[in-house]
């Protein structure tokens, strides 16, 4: 069983933590890199560039059902892989009664 999951990656909360400090000491180094007045115009116009898309409802409905279906290469291989492991559980499985 051990051997099965040495490939799953485990993190502690500690060590979220740390990524998510330096993630924050980033976004200030950036913020402290541009002027105060530069960055207010940049908010502004991210207001202003709203814009709307217009699809027909064969279109829109379309959407909706492919949202039910996995895509992502990446999860899908994962997802693969999970099946392999558990078929390779599977035959250490032995049913029977036991009375």
């Amino acid at each position: 069983m051990e051997n099965l999951l040495a490939w799953v990656p485990t993190v502690t909360v500690k060590e979220l933590q740390q990524v998510d400090q330096k993630k924050r000491q980033n976004i200030k180094s950036r913020s402290n890199m541009t002027d105060d007045r530069s960055e207010d115009l940049s908010y502004e116009n991210e207001g202003m560039n709203r814009s709307t898309v217009t699809i027909t409802l064969k279109e829109y409905d379309k959407l909706r059902e492919q949202q039910k279906y996995i895509t992502d290469r990446d999860l899908i291989g994962c997802i693969d892989k999970i099946e392999e492991l558990v078929r390779a559980l599977r035959k250490h499985i032995i049913r029977s009664d036991f009375e």
